[in-house]
């Protein structure tokens, strides 16, 4: 058998958010019911993200993300992190994407080429 000490197994635990954030705050606990009452597997992923370490959650290029969505028309992109503005993209396609924060430069910029940008209580509705 395995000697199996007094204390017992060590169980590894979810990495819950510390921020201070009360929008970050809502969020992971509207995506942790959605997890446990859905069996869909994007909200697990969402709530996993959600409770990421800053560094884990860098920043988005526009540039980035439009090279990313390039062919899926229709479909919404979704960022745990920042989307920044990129200097470099001189034509931004219409994109729909969610995502924690936008720069002003990024959102004006998604917003002129016919997209949308959405935050992530907004994207639960849908």
């Amino acid at each position: 058998g395995i000697d199996i000490e007094a204390g017992g197994r060590v169980k590894s635990k979810a990495r819950v958010s510390k921020s201070e954030n009360p929008y970050t705050r809502l969020l992971c606990k509207l995506y942790k019911f959605l997890a446990r009452r859905t069996d869909s597997k994007f909200n697990k992923v969402i709530l996993k993200r959600l409770n990421m370490t800053r560094k884990s959650k860098p920043p988005l290029s526009l540039q980035k993300l439009a090279k990313l969505m390039a062919g899926k028309d229709g479909k919404i992109a979704v960022v745990v992190g920042p989307v920044t503005d990129d200097k470099r993209l001189f034509e931004v396609p219409k994109l729909s994407v969610c995502a924690m924060r936008f720069t002003e430069t990024a959102r004006a910029s998604i917003l002129k080429a016919g997209g949308e940008c959405l935050t992530f209580d907004k994207l639960a509705m849908r």
